[in-house]
């Protein structure tokens, strides 16, 4: 198999897919530029392309077919940047990956701690030498029920570690575990809403997900809510959330992911116009954290990102059992 990989950084991934393409015989050619129309053609003659969070238009993906591409794998467990139901009825391959929970799961800790413990706040008043205690005075973890939507293998993670600290723990998922159920308590939607004082998503962004927070969820919730979203932007209605931390009904809110970040993230965009009004907006507020969509980077999950990356692609051609494969 040939494969040629986009958006390859060679600070951090290029020694994985050396290990990896190796192990699995597996011709490779890279770019750094992110896929496009104008550099499509540097995938001719290769099997497959491999991608990260770039959206993966009709016309792209029409690109790549007369270019021969048979399968697009994404190194991101997402892929709703990817008209996928388009490219499979070309015949086109789609596969995705798994990579370590913890690394989400960790990073979706800290967050809770620092929304709740104002560390923001703190930060930008010691950096203008303002230590006083005025307007910082926290709230504990264990006082807190959590609502845990999604209980994959990153939600679960997250639970069993939320239970250290104490908390109460709920849990939504049309799919209960029974290992959950020995860690929280699975309720519907409109109660996880309505009791929690913190509310992380771990959900892949899907036409029944999208805008899960919205308006009417968020009347639902309580007075001073706390809001973590490591999964997807697509997932929370951005005008209701801003119109939320305005009324003070959502006390903080931490975002590694946004609406509309393509294009963004992964990218210096210093001295620029973002384009995107709304996560300028949520940048501004003092209880709100927005990182760069980066709670996935741990040198385990990039390692595995690289190598399912290329067992997916692989396992296709070869038509194994194939857990990547959309």
């Amino acid at each position: 198999m040939k494969l040629f990989v986009y958006s390859m950084r060679d600070f951090d991934e290029k020694p994985f897919f050396d290990k990896f393409c190796e192990k699995y015989d597996v011709e490779y050619g890279y770019t750094a530029e992110a896929p496009c129309l104008a550099n499509a053609e540097l995938a001719a003659g290769y099997d497959a392309v491999d991608i990260i969070t770039t959206v993966i238009d009709r016309e792209l993906i029409d690109k790549f077919y007369q270019l021969g591409i048979k399968c697009i794998s994404t190194r991101t467990i997402g892929y709703d940047h990817i008209d996928w139901k388009y490219a499979k009825k070309l015949g086109m391959g789609i596969t995705n990956v798994t990579y370590s929970p913890s690394s989400v799961a960790d990073f979706t800790v800290m967050l809770i701690l620092m929304g709740l413990r104002k560390m923001k706040h703190i930060m930008m008043r010691g950096d203008v030498q303002d230590f006083t205690l005025r307007g910082k005075l926290a709230r504990e973890l264990p006082g807190c029920t959590v609502g845990v939507i999604g209980t994959g293998r990153i939600g679960e993670t997250v639970i069993r570690n939320l239970t250290g600290f104490g908390c109460e723990i709920l849990a939504y998922d049309p799919y209960q575990k029974e290992s959950v159920k020995a860690l929280g308590e699975y309720v519907e939607l409109e109660q996880l809403f309505c009791e929690s004082d913190i509310i992380t998503l771990h959900v892949p962004a899907t036409d029944e997900n999208y805008h899960l927070i919205d308006n009417n969820a968020l009347r639902m919730m309580k007075n001073g809510v706390g809001i973590v979203n490591c999964a997807r932007g697509a997932l929370i209605d951005s005008d209701a959330l801003i119109d939320a931390i305005e009324s003070e009904k959502v006390g903080f809110a931490c975002l590694d992911v946004v609406e509309h970040e393509s294009g963004l993230y992964y990218f210096d965009r210093m001295g620029e116009p973002l384009g995107n009004p709304r996560l300028a907006i949520l940048r501004s507020y003092a209880n709100v954290i927005v990182t760069s969509h980066m709670a996935f980077y741990t040198d385990e999950a990039v390692a595995n990102m690289a190598e399912n990356s290329i067992l997916g692609a692989k396992k296709y051609f070869t038509g194994e059992e194939n857990p990547f494969e959309v």
